[in-house]
């Protein structure tokens, strides 16, 4: 009998986050079964209250019980500007493992060093993000203190299909970060700007749809 697959669920508040994951699954683990759930009111919504609220953090519960009841395995979030309410939904599923977005991306940057540089394209991820990294740099243990830069201009170009503008803009914002030990690209939407970037640091450049998929794999098959 063939051992079934994996079922993780993705869950998006922006089209441009599923290709870059989806293409993830298919280079670092083309077993698994990945499916995509889209709500692209959560990010408008966001920028239009300015927080986190209890409805917000509602929403978030749906959403993951819904892919449960689709039959996932895992659930991995995509969209970076909403930690905290994602925290509160994935209690609600565990064991169930729920990975933020950026949680393994920052696990993994915690090995390359002290100074670890991030930049964004959507500026309202930033403080929960910096949060996010603070506190599992303080729970590790680490170090590891976290520089950031944001180039808003990014997203809406590559929204637009000016791939090549975003990519450009991204590796000139990351170029300012280059006395980092490591680079962070916080969108997933980046994750296409890796090879820019590191043309023009000289340090690692991490992605969040690769080291979640890892993480994931990890989890689901390693044990």
């Amino acid at each position: 009998m063939t051992e079934k697959a994996p079922r993780i669920a993705l869950i998006h508040a922006t089209p441009l986050a599923i290709e870059p994951v989806n293409e993830a699954f298919r280079r670092l683990w083309p077993a698994a079964e990945a499916r995509n759930l889209l709500d692209d009111s959560l990010a408008p919504d966001l920028a239009r209250t300015g927080q986190l609220d209890e409805a917000m953090v509602e929403r978030f519960r749906r959403l993951a019980a819904y892919t449960v009841d689709c039959g996932a395995d895992a659930i991995l979030f995509t969209c970076s500007a909403f930690g905290p309410a994602i925290d509160r939904a994935a209690r609600d599923q565990a064991p169930r493992p729920v990975l933020k977005p950026n949680e393994a991306m920052f696990a993994e940057a915690m090995g390359l060093g002290t100074r670890i540089g991030m930049v964004a394209t959507f500026a309202p991820s930033l403080p929960p993000m910096q949060a996010e990294f603070a506190a599992m740099a303080k729970a590790a243990g680490s170090p590891a203190r976290l520089e950031t830069a944001c180039t808003p201009d990014a997203m809406p170009a590559l929204a637009a299909g000016d791939a090549a503008t975003h990519d450009r803009l991204v590796a000139e914002a990351a170029a300012g970060l280059a006395h980092c030990d490591a680079l962070l690209l916080a969108q997933f939407s980046m994750a296409r700007a890796r090879d820019a970037v590191t043309e023009r640091v000289g340090v690692p450049v991490l992605t969040s749809p690769d080291s979640a998929v890892v993480m994931l794999q990890r989890r689901l098959v390693a044990g």
